[in-house]
C-alpha cells in the first residue's frame, strides 16, 4: 500500500490540497484522509470554511491568470499561515 495513504494527513498537506478538495479533484483515498483530518483539526476546518467563503464572495480565479510572482506569493502566504497556526 502507498505509504502516503497509510498515514494521517498533516495540516500543511491539507493546505496544499484544499483547492482540489473544494473542486472535487481528490482521489477517494485522499478525500477520506482529508475529511478524517478535518474531523480532528478545528484549525483546518476553519481554514476550509474561510477558503469556501472567499471563493463564494470572490468567485473563481483561474490559476493561469496569476503571474508566477503572484502565485508564489500566495503559496508562501498560506504556507506561513499553516505554520504559524500550528506553532
Amino acid at each position: 500500500m502507498n505509504e502516503r495513504r497509510d498515514r494521517e494527513l498533516e495540516c500543511r498537506e491539507l493546505v496544499e490540497l484544499v483547492t482540489d478538495y473544494i473542486e472535487g479533484r481528490l482521489s477517494v483515498e485522499d478525500r477520506i484522509r482529508f475529511e478524517a483530518h478535518l474531523d480532528e483539526c478545528p484549525y483546518c476546518r476553519t481554514y476550509l470554511e474561510q477558503m469556501e467563503q472567499t471563493i463564494a464572495v470572490l468567485g473563481y480565479v483561474p490559476e493561469e491568470s496569476l503571474s508566477d510572482d503572484a502565485r508564489e506569493a500566495l503559496l508562501a502566504a498560506f504556507r506561513g499561515w499553516s505554520q504559524s497556526e500550528l506553532a
